[in-house]
């Protein structure tokens, strides 16, 4: 049995990205429909090797008939269109921050709490969380499960990706310019990119801290455990994909780095590439295109009683948001839909 998919943001960094990852993984497609703004009506996307898409306008786009709608256009986009969609009959998955907290959406990952799918009905909507937030829960929840984790830590270093295409664009050409002496145009970010570390990523909140970083704490809670305690710095670097994490962890119990290397070696979704030697863990270059979350620099934390250290890296694109994705569509599909039909 197939389904009839509509892409939302098809031209888009995520939205091509969704499409690539839907066919490298035959996910069970009956008609598939590339939608973005009137400006990209018309244009054409690659669906495959071998196969192109006209991308229709959504705003006039009849959402009737269509199975699952995958979103990522941006929150406002979303607001609008995704309750129209849902309302049609569409499952919306929504790779947006718009409807992550709302208590009626499910916030999930697969890896972590497949189990929330379950709830999709109340509006017909599943939230797909923060990049960042999606890598590190990953990591964090076979920890969870073996010592039980109180407090975490985490400084991020997110790529330029992740403020889409102009994004990489900007580090691009600031980085072109810095080597010819041109002046460097900024656009996207609140300072210089190239050849430099920006700890600004969203607007600022009363508090002090940036809504990306809130993200990350609100959304662990949401996904993973309310009784955790999470504190977040998140920095954008010049790299055009994939991003990384130093996370410090503190337990109920002591956990040695043996068990919790270990504990991630086992888990799905998770490679483990921690040699205490040179080369002996990723980097964002080399996660580049991949599906899993590498772990490495696994370690005790010396300072602290029960604490363990850890580097996270990923590529955003995938894992933190088109494959996320579509793994929430194959479980539903899997689990939901065709006991429903």
């Amino acid at each position: 049995m197939g389904y009839r998919v509509a892409i939302v943001g098809a031209t888009g960094n995520v939205g091509r990205e969704l499409l690539t990852t839907l066919d490298e993984r035959a996910f069970p497609i009956d008609s598939i429909t590339a939608l973005a703004s009137e400006n990209s009506a018309g244009k054409v996307v690659s669906f495959g090797e071998d196969k192109e898409l006209n991308v229709q306008s959504l705003s006039s786009f009849d959402f009737k008939g269509t199975d699952i709608v995958l979103s990522s256009a941006g929150g406002k986009i979303s607001a609008e269109f995704a309750p129209r969609a849902a309302k049609a009959g569409a499952v919306v998955i929504d790779n947006t921050s718009h409807f992550r907290l709302d208590p009626d959406v499910p916030l999930v990952v697969p890896e972590v709490n497949g189990h929330a799918i379950a709830g999709y009905g109340k509006r017909n909507i599943i939230a797909n969380p923060n990049c960042s937030t999606i890598q590190m829960v990953v990591a964090l929840k076979p920890l969870h499960d073996l010592a039980g984790l109180q407090r975490v830590v985490v400084s991020t270093y997110q790529s330029v990706s992740g403020a889409g295409r102009a994004g990489m664009d900007e580090l691009f050409n600031q980085t072109r310019a810095v080597f010819v002496n041109d002046p460097l145009d900024r656009q996207e970010f609140t300072k210089q990119i190239a050849f430099n570390a920006i700890p600004h990523i969203d607007v600022f909140m009363d508090d002090g801290s940036t809504k990306e970083e809130w993200k990350m704490v609100v959304e662990t809670k949401k996904i993973l455990d309310p009784k955790i305690k999470v504190s977040a710095t998140c920095v954008r670097v010049p790299v055009f994909i994939g991003h990384a994490e130093s996370v410090n962890m503190t337990f109920d119990r002591p956990v040695s780095a043996e068990e919790a290397r270990e504990a991630l070696a086992a888990t799905p979704g998770v490679v483990v590439v921690d040699h205490r030697a040179d080369e002996g863990y990723v980097t964002p270059v080399e996660c580049v295109g991949e599906d899993a979350v590498y772990v490495s620099r696994i370690r005790e934390d010396i300072s602290a009683e029960n604490a363990l250290n850890m580097w996270v890296v990923s590529d955003n694109l995938r894992k933190g948001a088109a494959l996320n994705a579509i793994q929430i569509a194959e479980a539903l599909v899997a689990g939901y839909l065709d006991k429903a039909a």
